[in-house]
């Protein structure tokens, strides 16, 4: 397995809490990767925990958003780990600033087998937690991965259908797809020449004045000392330019309406994002399923703002599932 080069001291975007141990961790999934990890024990903690595991946003790392969640749940009991995808971070893989539907969904997998085999881990009572991108991978883990509880997507967005179809589905046409896949195959070509791959470039710096409103609130966050962090993909040159090519013929929620476990869906009122929860909710099946819509709240508020993120509800779901 990969040997990583991890850092030692806290350099989050959020405090220390006084509330829980703090470790760093590795694990591997079945691809071979090896992925780096904050794990976040309860002080005085005793027995067998329910355990979370954590990920996203899509282009964050987990000094970041799920850091924070991590560390907050930890605060109410449970034993979690915030940990970066593969190929982000300080996380394994030969190539650098690229996603995968498969793989990047096979990471919330691989948490749940670590997590699985630690003593102070009742291995059937283990849930997730997935923010923006990474909700719906964790929809989709939790689609695949019997031993997932429960899981909560946070302020989601569904990567496969935002590459095919663009936002609001605007450019859900076979020619405005074969448009994007026939300049990033281009780029592939480019690419293999100069033995390099180009990066898209995360949030625009400095904002154009025309950039919508989602777009300024990512700025907000990952340009400014409230999120940014040397680490994010977003925060600095983004992902691949192709990294989007396995998303577009790939709908990753595709066998979501068989979930028997339960699902909370949490987002914010005035999200662009909102309509991706929505979606996910009405094709989910069964009795175990929630929809919470956060009022005034946009996109970026569930990533770091104390006041609006539910975390007593986050507490009660996990309470009542993970028992």
């Amino acid at each position: 397995m990969e040997h990583l080069n991890m850092t030692c001291e806290w350099d989050k975007v959020f405090p220390k809490s006084d509330k829980v141990d703090h470790r760093k961790i590795t694990f591997h999934n079945r691809y071979g990767i090896t992925l780096a990890a904050d794990m976040y024990i309860p002080k005085n903690a005793a027995g067998k925990l329910p355990a979370i595991a954590v990920s996203g946003p899509f282009g964050a790392v987990k000094e970041q958003s799920s850091g924070l969640y991590a560390q907050t749940m930890a605060e109410f009991g449970f034993l979690t780990i915030a940990f970066d995808p593969s190929f982000t971070g300080e996380s394994g893989g030969g190539s650098r600033c690229v996603a995968s539907p498969d793989i990047n969904t096979e990471d919330f997998c691989a948490a749940v087998d670590f997590l699985s085999v630690q003593e102070n881990v009742d291995p059937d009572r283990i849930g997730i937690i997935g923010i923006c991108g990474w909700g719906g991978m964790a929809i989709n883990a939790a689609a695949m991965d019997t031993r997932i509880k429960a899981a909560v997507a946070s302020t989601m967005y569904d990567m496969t259908r935002v590459n095919a179809n663009g936002y609001f589905d605007s450019e859900n046409t076979a020619d405005a797809r074969y448009a994007k896949k026939q300049a990033m195959n281009a780029q592939r070509t480019e690419d293999y020449k100069n033995g390099s791959y180009a990066l898209a470039g995360g949030v625009a710096d400095p904002l154009p004045e025309d950039a919508p409103q989602f777009v300024k609130d990512y700025h907000d966050y990952y340009k400014t000392a409230r999120g940014y962090h040397s680490r994010s993909l977003n925060s600095n040159s983004g992902w691949h330019v192709t990294s989007s090519l396995s998303f577009m013929n790939m709908p990753i929620l595709q066998y979501s309406h068989e979930i028997r476990a339960a699902i909370l869906l949490v987002h914010g009122e005035k999200a662009h994002s909102r309509y991706f929860s929505e979606s996910a909710y009405e094709k989910l099946t069964g009795e175990n399923k929630e929809l919470l819509i956060i009022p005034g709240a946009n996109h970026v508020d569930l990533y770091d703002q104390m006041d609006v993120i539910p975390f007593e509800k986050l507490r009660s779901f996990f309470e009542e599932h993970l028992r």
